[in-house]
């Protein structure tokens, strides 16, 4: 048998099957997911509007661009975009990469803008760059993020990429995605505890409305991180392969192996 019969065969399998079944509970566990995100955002706004005086890109109050930035950016925004493959199961594999890419490169500028408030705040204030953990966390997982992207792209978007080195890279690729998210859970997290420390002192032990409103958000943070963890992992809620990506895997399978269509 052919590539191309077996090709025809898998076109017309999945024109008889129709679209894909979405398990059950994976809908349910994406709207808490969503829910659970923009609760963290939400409430990283409130935060920083109850006890922070807002936000403005001058003065001190630009300080509080950062955590809304990194929240938005590397939290919400990149969690979503490791999803996009578990919302859309049966949309065209290359429309579904567009989707991803943009949403990480959306969270990429963002995240940028608060790097930059960030630093800007510490030179108008005087303040040391870079001594903390949370700030060394912060620019590795800031650098690591932008590396992915740019592999990713070069890899899965760069017209040049041939399907063997795809093939071979996307388990790496994955790995490193759903690793740079713990790490962004972890950095926010870290982040989190310096500030209340850093204003509250002493008075954090004594129950402070603030350091009660952070330790929630804190929670939340790490709510979403392991709910979207938990979908990713879920092997039977993976994105089925769409009968052109069979017959391209069982072509590179082909031509690296030396099996063929018909041995299968």
């Amino acid at each position: 048998m052919t590539y191309w019969e077996v090709k025809q065969q898998l076109f017309s399998m999945e024109s008889r099957a129709g679209v894909a079944a979405t398990p059950g509970a994976l809908p349910y566990y994406v709207a808490l997911s969503q829910l659970l995100g923009l609760t963290v955002v939400a409430m990283t706004g409130a935060w920083l509007g109850l006890y922070r005086g807002g936000i403005a890109w001058e003065g001190a109050l630009q300080f509080n661009v950062h955590p809304l930035c990194m929240v938005i950016g590397l939290i919400f925004l990149q969690g979503d975009a490791l999803l996009v493959y578990r919302v859309f199961r049966n949309e065209a594999k290359r429309t579904t990469k567009v989707l991803h890419g943009l949403l990480h490169v959306l969270a990429l500028i963002i995240a940028l803008v608060g790097l930059v408030a960030v630093f800007n705040y510490h030179r108008q204030k005087g303040y040391s760059d870079l001594y903390s953990l949370h700030s060394w966390c912060g620019i590795l997982v800031f650098v690591l993020y932008f590396v992915q992207w740019l592999v990713g792209f070069s890899f899965f978007l760069f017209p040049g990429a041939s399907f063997s080195l795809r093939s071979r890279y996307r388990p790496q690729h994955v790995f490193f995605g759903a690793t740079i998210f713990v790490l962004s859970v972890g950095t926010a997290l870290l982040g989190l505890k310096e500030a209340l420390l850093f204003k509250l002192g002493a008075k954090y032990s004594t129950f402070e409305a603030e350091g009660v409103l952070a330790n929630v958000l804190g929670l939340l943070l790490a709510s979403f991180g392991v709910t979207v963890l938990y979908i990713l992992t879920r092997a039977d809620w993976k994105r089925p392969p769409q009968a052109e990506e069979q017959a391209l895997s069982m072509d590179f399978k082909t031509l690296t192996e030396g099996d063929s269509p018909s041995s299968q």
